[in-house]
């Protein structure tokens, strides 16, 4: 239970239905949507597009997203994969004859094109109840009268000016600078863009005038792109079956590769077979242990993980319990393991930002959410008079000669961003995600034992303490206990306190749906502006 004596925020409950997203504005635009008639899957979309606006360091209409959907009555989880592909031109050969063996984050090299638009639509017309102008009629208010930056918000991008300076994107900086809290920021060029796609459709986004600004912005710095390639993006997004995992009495979900998912259900196949630690959420075994297997799923991410369209995925032999078992061996209570490869744990940059939110509507719908321009403001190349940042994933390719994960035509690169899905006996129990790019695996198997193997409510789950291996050693957030801390040291970690000039790990959403009585119990993380809500 909550101590009241000490800051902190509870759960949220509710009967009806329930949003839980990174920004209040969002939180409260998809409960609207779903008062005026729109489900889950309507409220998804709006809260998205909301933050496309709200929250443009994290996302935006010039980046990709995944969904997963579960449909009250239905023991089918639905997936999408609204990432987006490489250029037509995008050959290994041409960056080996140009001399380019890594891409900058602001290179035109790094932008796929985005996928988001045309799996909102996707989306909507197979499974929504009101149309795409509906899901973007607040986004379009917002992005005409303008939006207070919020705390968190500010703080991304006060840690991107020179960035945003570099690729001449001044919308993004008004007056010269990056904005305070409580700024007001208006994005004309942004609503134009919005009020096309409400009137006209994707289509309004991949061709015509908005397409055609994009593709000679990417072309005028050296970009392979084509408004074919554009074209093509509208009908990109594809509906796909979803890879699963039972953990603890529940099945989890995820979307299958070129996502990342599959980390997340690896890293439970292994910590399940441990069981609780016996010294509590935060002590130095629990901390250990799932620090060991998160080194070993990372390492088979970054060799093994790609689009599998173009690139032999092992889904099956990954998530068998042969292999994972033979995995959860490898951890010993006492010691590191020194000699672990590290399989490219560098190749991505170290900080990604993303949207995730949950929804679930009177109907018993549920909806698992994510939408990313992957790092902050993405590549940071701004399309002229469109208002559309583009996002810059195609840094999650490799430009390695035989890597599953190589650069290529029309593929897809390895993806980040994960929404996750709880059910029981068939019955949705829980649409959930964590944010944060490379540590959201981590952080999703994170949630889920937090809540289940230690009892924690959701609230909890999402507030306690986060660590995380990355580049040789374990980030901490404050809060670990300094017992903890020395506990690793023993066992051999290299400990790297994350500064308060520094961003913390993720932010997650989460709704619990009582399979007995339907009350809904939601949490928003503490390390974003967001909420959850309910009626």
């Amino acid at each position: 239970m909550r101590d009241f004596h000490q800051p902190g925020r509870s759960a949220v409950m509710a009967t009806n239905a329930m949003a839980a997203t990174s920004m209040p504005a969002a939180t409260l635009a998809a409960l609207d949507a779903m008062r005026a008639g729109g489900n889950a899957l309507d409220a998804a979309v709006t809260a998205a597009a909301v933050l496309a606006v709200i929250e443009p360091q994290s996302t935006g209409i010039g980046g990709d997203c995944f969904c997963l959907y579960k449909k009250a009555g239905s023991e089918t989880v639905i997936a999408l994969n609204g990432s987006g592909r490489a250029p037509a031109a995008a050959t290994l050969d041409y960056y080996q004859t140009h001399g380019i063996t890594s891409l900058d984050s602001t290179s035109p090299h790094g932008v796929t094109i985005p996928g988001a638009v045309g799996a909102w639509e996707t989306l909507l017309a197979t499974h929504g109840k009101r149309d795409l102008a509906a899901a973007l009629a607040p986004a379009i208010a917002y992005a005409e009268n303008g939006f207070p930056v919020h705390p968190r918000v500010a703080f991304d991008w006060a840690l991107v000016g020179e960035k945003l300076r570099k690729t001449g994107a001044n919308l993004f900086l008004p007056h010269g600078k990056t904005p305070q809290p409580g700024h007001i920021l208006q994005q004309p060029d942004l609503a134009r863009t919005l009020r096309a796609i409400a009137q006209h459709g994707a289509r309004a986004f991949y061709e015509g005038e908005i397409g055609s600004s994009m593709v000679a912005e990417l072309r005028s710095r050296g970009g392979l792109h084509t408004e074919a390639d554009f074209a093509e993006g509208r009908t990109a997004a594809k509906f796909v079956t979803p890879i699963k995992r039972d953990f603890d009495g529940l099945t989890i979900w995820e979307c299958p590769p070129n996502g990342s998912g599959i980390l997340a259900l690896m890293l439970l196949g292994i910590l399940e077979g441990f069981g609780p630690a016996p010294d509590g959420p935060l002590g130095p075994v629990r901390l250990h242990r799932h620090i060991e297997a998160a080194r070993l799923v990372y390492r088979d991410r970054d060799a093994l993980l790609a689009d599998p369209d173009q690139s032999d995925v092992p889904v099956e032999h990954l998530l068998s319990d042969a292999y994972l078992g033979g995995l959860r061996h490898l951890i010993n209570d006492d010691h590191t393991l020194a000699n672990l490869p590290r399989a490219g744990e560098n190749l991505l940059p170290k900080h990604r930002d993303t949207v995730y939110l949950a929804v679930v509507d009177a109907e018993g719908n549920a909806c698992s959410f994510i939408n990313s321009t992957y790092e902050s403001f993405g590549s940071g190349i701004l399309a002229p008079n469109t208002g559309v940042i583009l996002h810059n994933r195609g840094l999650g390719f490799s430009l390695q000669p035989g890597h599953p994960n190589a650069i290529a035509p029309r593929k897809r690169p390895m993806h980040t961003i994960i929404p996750g899905m709880a059910t029981q006996n068939g019955a949705a129990i829980m649409p959930f995600g964590v944010m944060g790019g490379h540590y959201q695996p981590m952080g999703q198997s994170w949630l889920l034992t937090n809540w289940r193997h230690y009892g924690l409510d959701i609230q909890e789950s999402l507030d306690l303490a986060r660590v995380f291996p990355y580049a040789g050693q374990v980030e901490v957030e404050r809060g670990v206990p300094q017992a903890s801390i020395e506990g690793l040291i023993a066992r051999g970690h290299k400990i790297h306190h994350i500064p308060a000039s520094d961003r913390p790990h993720g932010g997650g959403q989460a709704i619990v749906i009582d399979p007995k009585t339907g009350l809904l119990t939601g949490g928003s993380d503490p390390r974003k502006d967001g909420c959850a809500m309910g009626y």
